[in-house]
């Protein structure tokens, strides 16, 4: 089954979406440490990322940008969570575009959709 790495600052929605994904047979790495998120992506080498726009250190926006221009991390799917919508696309170039986006709060039902969707991609 596909691995997904979620990294997000607010515990409550880190644990939820595991919870979520995991029911469904996904592996699934969290944390909330945004700085980590490099070290994570090299070890634990996921499938898709469901990543937080506000981060208290690094903002998931930059984490983006970086993952994009590294050629070997640039194919890595990306599903930013966001209060903002997809407001958040006019903040980045086209080139380092999220692959879709998850409204907080986000339901069940929503949430195993788009990383479904994604993973067929």
């Amino acid at each position: 089954m596909s691995k997904i790495l979620i990294v997000d600052d607010e515990l409550d929605v880190l644990m939820l979406a595991q919870e979520m994904l995991e029911a469904e047979g996904f592996t699934v790495l969290s944390t909330q440490d945004g700085e980590q998120t490099y070290e994570l992506i090299s070890s634990f080498q996921p499938d898709l990322m469901l990543l937080d726009v506000v981060l208290p250190e690094t903002s998931g926006l930059d984490i983006l940008r970086k993952i994009r221009r590294n050629k070997e991390t640039q194919g890595l799917k990306v599903i930013l969570f966001t209060a903002l919508g997809t407001e958040v696309d006019m903040m980045l170039e086209s080139r380092d575009k999220a692959d879709d986006y998850l409204l907080k709060p986000f339901s069940y039902t929503g949430l195993v959709e788009k990383v479904k969707k994604q993973l067929r991609e």
